[in-house]
């Protein structure tokens, strides 16, 4: 099988990883990739928002599956483009994507399905703005309504903050505040059977303790000990089918990676958001426990004979993913550093320790910073202790100016 992967990021590091370790992948291609990403595939330049170039490229290069890795081609189109080109495509289509395109249109979607989620008013107005969050009162929690890489959320104490957040939007979801601990569960769908995959957490805030401002994500640990273990059948059940069922019902089927954003409140479980990819960071860890081969799973879901599937197989070991971000993440990032220390990590600490590139470039012989989010460090271990420390232990051999992580990923969960 040839495979193109569509995307730069840590997550599609994660994704051509876990392919190139597939046995049933002769040929692995990604675009446009990163430095780190160029080990394992051929990088290829290409407008990811531009789904003719994309199809252009995949039947160019003969590709038997092409995998879209970030939302803005989805909700762009891509997917459709490829599947117009006669390739199968893991990726839900434009129309299927708005699920994270809109905040609105995946509240009228859990609406219709029966989905429990927070109660909130979608806003156009600064009238309406003010009502919605007088109403619900603080915490306030602001959405906007498109597209914001991971960073259009405000949840906040202070009301002139949440209030000027809202502004500042076209259109913006205001909803009441979930208690509880949140979880990502990721199942990947043909529109009609639904395959979760193991649960995650990861951290949204820029700094231990979570405080500071919510960034893109931090870091992310799976299993879950604390979680119930009827939990992934709870999801999807009330959650991850109804919402495929419904998605079916309007003629928008969705195909591809469906991500519940959850809250386990003290009133149930609560879909805080869905995402319509892989998460980033929690696809390092999901992915890291997996030992089904990747690529059958995604062409089944591409070619819709997910129920012909056989049972997926997990490892027991933990997974935890450490993310080195840029000075001033997730502000405007400084760029063009250097990285050093990828190749002690690599002799020192694999197999059970390794780095996934996110925003990287190479420069001659150097790996140079590109982005806000620029290393997601991962292991695996017996336990989530261990997985921890050797995560951690991979993180101090990096040297990036100025650079910034967390310290407590997983803490709390490895019992610390």
């Amino acid at each position: 099988m040839k495979v193109l992967v569509i995307g730069g990021g840590a997550r599609e590091h994660a994704l051509c990883r876990s392919l190139s370790l597939d046995p049933d992948v002769t040929a692995l291609h990604c675009a446009p990739g990163n430095a780190g990403i160029a080990d394992v595939a051929e990088l290829h330049a290409v407008d990811q928002l531009d789904g003719g170039a994309v199809a252009a490229l995949a039947a160019s290069l003969e590709a038997d599956l092409v995998v879209v890795g970030p939302e803005a081609p989805l909700v762009a189109g891509v997917a459709d483009a490829v599947r117009a080109a006669g390739i199968p495509c893991f990726g839900p289509s434009r129309e299927a994507a708005q699920l994270e395109g809109s905040k609105a249109f995946a509240k009228d979607v859990m609406a219709g399905a029966g989905v429990p989620t927070a109660r909130s008013y979608v806003c156009t107005t600064e009238a309406e703005v003010d009502e919605a969050l007088d109403a619900f009162g603080a915490p306030y929690v602001v959405k906007d309504d498109g597209l914001a890489a991971g960073k259009g959320v405000v949840v906040t104490d202070d009301l002139a903050a949440a209030r000027e957040h809202a502004l500042s939007c076209d259109r913006v979801v205001i909803e009441e505040f979930l208690d509880g601990p949140e979880v990502s569960l990721f199942a990947v769908t043909d529109g009609t059977t639904v395959v979760p995959l193991r649960p995650a957490q990861d951290f949204k805030r820029a700094l231990d303790g979570d405080e500071g401002p919510n960034t893109g994500g931090m870091g992310a640990y799976s299993p879950l000990p604390w979680a119930d273990p009827k939990l992934v059948d709870e999801v999807v059940e009330t959650v991850l089918q109804p919402t495929v069922d419904e998605l079916r019902r309007r003629g928008t089927p969705f195909s591809g990676l469906l991500y519940a954003g959850l809250a386990i409140t003290s009133r149930g479980v609560r879909v805080i958001e869905f995402n319509a990819r892989f998460g980033d960071p929690e696809t390092q860890v999901v992915l890291a426990r997996l030992t089904t081969p990747l690529a059958g799973v995604l062409l089944a879901a591409a070619n819709g004979t997910l129920d012909s599937l056989e049972p997926l197989h997990w490892r027991e070991d933990a997974a935890v993913t450490v993310v080195v971000a840029s000075h001033n993440y997730p502000g405007t990032p400084r760029t063009g550093d250097p990285i050093e220390g990828l190749e002690e990590v690599a002799a020192e600490d694999a197999p059970h320790a390794y780095v996934l590139h996110a925003g990287t470039r190479r420069d001659g012989d150097a790996v140079l910073s590109a982005g806000g989010r620029v290393l997601s460090v991962t292991a695996t271990g017996a336990d989530l202790a261990q997985a921890r420390e050797r995560a951690y232990r991979a993180v101090s051999r990096i040297r990036l100016a100025d650079s910034q992580h967390r310290t407590d990923i997983a803490r709390s969960a490895a019992g610390e």
